[in-house]
């Protein structure tokens, strides 16, 4: 017999509108989706949950975390961050593959799947990383899981740095899938390193990193990249924009399903600017910097125009013993997946962009540009990955409350207004009022990739 969830009088936001509506879950699917307030649940629903005065999304779609699994679980695991991305609203994750082994080989991958499919709570998938030495792997890659490979054009653990002309030209003329991008110029990194040790020896003030990872490294590694893609005609996603120097290279007068070139901006850079290294310190330490408060407005609305494509976290959970000493010792990184959602509607209470970018650019357009099967979307038919939202409803962000595995959060002592009460994950209940069900539900995604 079918299981049936009924959602009546929600402030539905799908698509470009909003509107008063109820939604029929079956089983593991998206069974019909109403319009109109009032109306009655099957006398066959197994739950009804009533709504009303809650926002009802998609799950979101983060294309960029880092869950630490395997080799470096002190920091997080696929367990405890996809935990928390559910708590946030966030059901499902594209993982990268700086972990250790690094996920830079068929077999490191397969074992990533299967670690996940035992121990994830959200919908999993990950990225094969690219080095100086593998470009061969690119032939045998499961494209139906795979949601691209991952480049490193800057600083990364091991080995993952690609800074060999001839590779990345190969990299580029062979991927069958996506090419993302972490984009900063090694070389113009180093020259700053120097400039700022000399001044300052080994401990350079925080407030310095985005100096010492600045503007120009972003503007020329992305320039490089772009050059490459048009040449090649590589399908490419730079990740995590931090100045508003780059958005030329980007276009938003394209359908998202033409554009060949796409970028994405985080959270984090559409929330921090430089002046907040004085009171959060490293908290707001990442790869590539938070940098200025003009760039931060032009990131805003960027995103808002779609001249950036998406909005992702880059989830990335250190210990906060690791995140002490300056610019160049402090680890760079920091944990959000759990607090984008509630972090983005903030952001359109405060006018920076409305409800409807939010879900556009968070849960459709993740799942467009990436080929999601199925997902993304409240649509008969696809699965039933929804999450509940309490507006209007303020809250403190605080270290002790937070699920990730690190046990902090940049935003401790924060008040949003925009509450996650409910996730369903393939139709199954995983958050109920704010509390954790502990129950699996997760499947792996399915990718339908757009030929180069």
């Amino acid at each position: 017999m079918s299981k049936i969830i009924w959602i009546k009088d929600a402030l539905i936001i799908n698509e470009g509108r909003e509107y008063i509506g109820s939604i029929e879950i079956t089983d593991d699917r998206i069974s019909k989706v109403l319009e109109g307030e009032g109306i009655e649940s099957p006398r066959d629903a197994s739950e009804v949950i009533d709504a009303k005065g809650m926002l009802c999304l998609p799950g979101v779609i983060d294309d960029q975390v880092h869950f630490r699994d395997p080799g470096l679980t002190h920091k997080g695991s696929i367990e405890t961050e996809s935990k928390a991305a559910l708590m946030g609203g966030v059901t499902s994750f594209m993982d990268m593959p700086n972990t250790n082994p690094q996920t830079t080989s068929i077999e490191a991958w397969r074992d990533k799947m299967a670690l996940a499919e035992s121990r994830s709570f959200a919908n999993y998938s990950f990225y094969m990383g690219a080095t100086n030495d593998n470009a061969d792997v690119l032939k045998d890659l499961d494209l139906r899981h795979t949601p691209g490979v991952k480049v490193f054009m800057g600083a990364s653990t091991g080995n993952m740095l690609v800074d060999k002309d001839e590779t990345l030209r190969r990299i580029f003329s062979e991927s069958p899938v996506l090419i993302a991008i972490h984009s900063e110029s090694e070389e113009i990194i180093r020259q700053n390193k120097e400039t700022y040790t000399l001044q300052y020896g080994e401990d350079v003030p925080v407030r310095f990193h985005p100096a010492i990872r600045s503007e120009e490294a972003c503007y020329e590694s992305t320039r490089k990249a772009v050059a490459l893609a048009r040449e090649t005609g590589a399908r490419l996603h730079v990740l995590h924009l931090s100045t508003g120097k780059e958005l030329e290279f980007f276009n938003a007068g394209q359908p998202l399903t033409d554009k060949k070139i796409t970028a994405e901006v985080c959270v984090h850079h559409l929330w921090f600017d430089d002046s907040q290294y004085e009171t959060l310190g490293t908290r707001i330490k990442w790869n590539p910097a938070v940098k200025r408060a003009k760039d931060r407005t032009a990131l805003r609305e960027a995103a808002k125009t779609r001249l950036i494509d998406i909005i992702a976290t880059d989830h990335a959970p250190h210990l906060l013993s690791e995140k002490e000493g300056g610019a160049l010792k402090a680890a760079s990184g920091g944990p959000l997946v759990e607090h984008s959602l509630a972090m983005c509607l903030e952001l359109a209470d405060q006018g920076v962009f409305s409800r409807t970018d939010v879900v556009d650019l968070m849960c459709h357009r993740p799942a467009t540009l990436f080929g999601v099967k199925e997902r993304g979307y409240l649509r008969e038919g696809y699965f039933a990955d929804l999450v509940l939202v309490s507006p209007n409803k303020p809250w403190m962000v605080k270290d002790k409350d937070v699920h990730y595995k690190c046990g902090w959060t940049p935003l401790d002592g924060s008040i949003l207004h925009n509450k996650i009460e409910t996730t369903i994950l393939n139709g199954t209940i995983v958050v109920k009022n704010g509390e954790w069900q502990g129950v699996r539900a997760a499947k792996a995604l399915e990718f339908e990739h757009r030929k180069r």
